[in-house]
C-alpha cells in the first residue's frame, strides 16, 4: 500500500445541507455525537494501511483544518508518512476547483513528485467501512487502468446517482448521470450499480486523462461525468469493485449529501441492531478528543419527590449533565445540559446545547451553541416551525447554530 498515493476531496460547498453547512465545510459537519463525517474517510484509509494522504479543502474550511490538526496527527512523518491539507493554489491557472477532476489535476505536480504506482481519489462526505487494500488487489489481478467502486441499488433510486453499467466480467461499458431508465446490473433487473465517487488510477493514465480533460472547454471537469466517460470511449479497461459482503449483499455506505440523508444516517447508528456499528474494535473510526468530565445523569425534583429521568436506545457523549430527562433515540454530543421534566425523541443535539426545564424535542437537529428556553416546543408544530428554522422534506427540523429564540 506504499505505492499509493491517496486524496480525500474534501471541498465542496455542501448548499444542499444548509444550514449547518453555513459555518463548515460538509466533511467538518459534526456526525454520530463525536464524530466528524471525514473521520470515515481518514479512518478507512489509516484501517487499511495508507500512510501517504493529501486532503483537498476550498470552502468554509477552518473548521475542518483545526479538526484534522489537533486530530489526524498519527502518522510519522520520519517514515515519509502524512496527512496534508492543500487549499486551491492557483497553480495551472486562476480557478479555484472546478470539478472533481479539476482538483487533482491542480495538484498534479504532488502526484509526479511522489511518482506513486497507484492514485486513490476518495470523498470525504460519505459514511461507510472499506478495506481499500481489497480494491488495489481487485485492481491488479483485473489489470485495470481504474477501478471504480460501485454499490448496489434498488432500481427505483436511480436518479439520485451516477449509474454505472457493467459486462458480464465486471469491466464498465457505461455510465449514466442520475438517470430516469438506469440500466440494471446483468442477471438482476431490478437493481444498479452506483458508483460511490471512489477511484483507483494507474498513475500514468490518470496524469494523461487528466490533462486531456483539463484541454476540453465544455468539460465540467469531474470524474463521474467526464473523465470515466472519456476512457470508456477509449475503451480503456474502467473496472467495476463491487462494495459487497461475500454473500453478495451491498455493504453499508451513505452519501451525506441531504439534510435528510445525514438525518437518517445518524439515526441508523441507533437501530437494533444497528444498520453501521460505531463498536467494532477490530475496525476503529478515529477522531479528535476534547477533554470532558463523565456523563452526569440526575434524577429530578427534591430529595424526596425526585424523579428517575429515562434514555432509552441514545448516544450520549462526555461531558453531558442530564436532569431527570426523557431521552429516546436520539444523540447527545459533547457537553450538552438537558434540564429537569425535558423530553427529547429521534433528534440530534449537538455540542454545547443547553435545553431550559420542560422542552419537548422531537424529529429534530440541534446545531451547536443553542439556547433552548423553558417549556419550548420543537418538532411538534412544523407550520410554526417553519417560520423559524429550516424543515427538510420529511419533517426534520433544524436549529441553527448560536440561533436565538424569542422571548
Amino acid at each position: 500500500m506504499r505505492d499509493i498515493l491517496t486524496f480525500i476531496l474534501a471541498g465542496g460547498k455542501g448548499e444542499r445541507l444548509d444550514p449547518l453547512t453555513r459555518d463548515r465545510a460538509k466533511p467538518a459537519v459534526p456526525f454520530g455525537g463525536i464524530y466528524r463525517i471525514v473521520d470515515f474517510t481518514l479512518s478507512n484509509c489509516i484501517n487499511s494501511g495508507l500512510r501517504r494522504i493529501f486532503v483537498l479543502i476550498q470552502y468554509k474550511s477552518f473548521s475542518l483544518q483545526k479538526h484534522l490538526l489537533a486530530g489526524w496527527d498519527v502518522v510519522s512523518s520520519q517514515l515519509g508518512e502524512f496527512i496534508d491539507v492543500i487549499p486551491p493554489q492557483q497553480r495551472v491557472g486562476s480557478d479555484w476547483y472546478r470539478g472533481t477532476a479539476d482538483a487533482i489535476y491542480q495538484n498534479i505536480y504532488a502526484i509526479k513528485d511522489y511518482n506513486p504506482k497507484k492514485v486513490l481519489i476518495l470523498s470525504g462526505d460519505h459514511v461507510y467501512r472499506m478495506d481499500y487494500s481489497r480494491v488495489f488487489e481487485y485492481h491488479n489481478v483485473k489489470n485495470a487502468d481504474v477501478t471504480v467502486c460501485c454499490v448496489k441499488m434498488p432500481k427505483a433510486s436511480a436518479a439520485h446517482f451516477g449509474v454505472v453499467e457493467v459486462d458480464r466480467d465486471g469491466f464498465i461499458c457505461g455510465f449514466q448521470e442520475k438517470p430516469q431508465q438506469p440500466k440494471t446490473i446483468p442477471g438482476d433487473p431490478n437493481s444498479i450499480f452506483a458508483s460511490m465517487g471512489i477511484y483507483l488510477f494507474n498513475r500514468e493514465v490518470l496524469v494523461e486523462e487528466l490533462t486531456k480533460d483539463a484541454s476540453k472547454k465544455d468539460s465540467d471537469h469531474d470524474f463521474g461525468k467526464n473523465v470515466i466517460p472519456q476512457m470508456i470511449a477509449q475503451k480503456k479497461r474502467v473496472l467495476a469493485y463491487n462494495f459487497a459482503d461475500k454473500n453478495d449483499k451491498p455493504r453499508y455506505w451513505r452519501d451525506i449529501g441531504t439534510r435528510d440523508s445525514y438525518y437518517q444516517a445518524n439515526m441508523d447508528l441507533l437501530r437494533q441492531p444497528p444498520k453501521f456499528d460505531l463498536f467494532r474494535k477490530t475496525w476503529p473510526i478515529r477522531t479528535y478528543h476534547e477533554q470532558y468530565p463523565p456523563i452526569k445523569i440526575l434524577s429530578s425534583g427534591s430529595k424526596d419527590s425526585a424523579k428517575p429521568g429515562v434514555i432509552l436506545n441514545s448516544f450520549v457523549s462526555g461531558g453531558c449533565v442530564i436532569k431527570g430527562a426523557h431521552i429516546r433515540r436520539s444523540i447527545l454530543s459533547p457537553n450538552v445540559i438537558v434540564e429537569n421534566n425535558v423530553q427529547i425523541s429521534d433528534s440530534i443535539i449537538m455540542s454545547d446545547v443547553v435545553i431550559g426545564k420542560g422542552a419537548k424535542i422531537k424529529n429534530a437537529i440541534i446545531d451547536k451553541e443553542v439556547v433552548i428556553p423553558a417549556s419550548a416546543e420543537i418538532g411538534y408544530h412544523l407550520d410554526l416551525d417553519r417560520k423559524r428554522f429550516a424543515v427538510t422534506t420529511s419533517g426534520i427540523v433544524i436549529v441553527p447554530k448560536k440561533a436565538a429564540f424569542e422571548k
